[in-house]
């Protein structure tokens, strides 16, 4: 991520009410398709299925915590 998009992000969640969760979300939302593509590399390598419910069960609020500040 650019430094530009960055400082964006940051005088968004400053100024705008409600970025927060704007915010929140994107880095959700990027944490889920990480782990969603790192499942399927997984279990194509040893054959068995995955859902989005088995992806959504490994996630832990600490690593969005540290992705929203990886992102700021």
């Amino acid at each position: 991520m650019s430094w530009l998009w960055r400082m964006m992000l940051v005088v968004a969640v400053a100024l705008i009410p409600g970025a927060f969760v704007l915010l929140l979300a994107y880095v959700a939302s990027r944490t889920m398709w990480e782990r969603w593509r790192l499942a399927q590399v997984q279990a194509q390598s040893s054959g068995t299925p995955i859902s989005f419910r088995d992806v959504v069960a490994t996630l832990e609020l600490k690593e969005l915590v540290r992705q929203a500040r990886a992102a700021l």
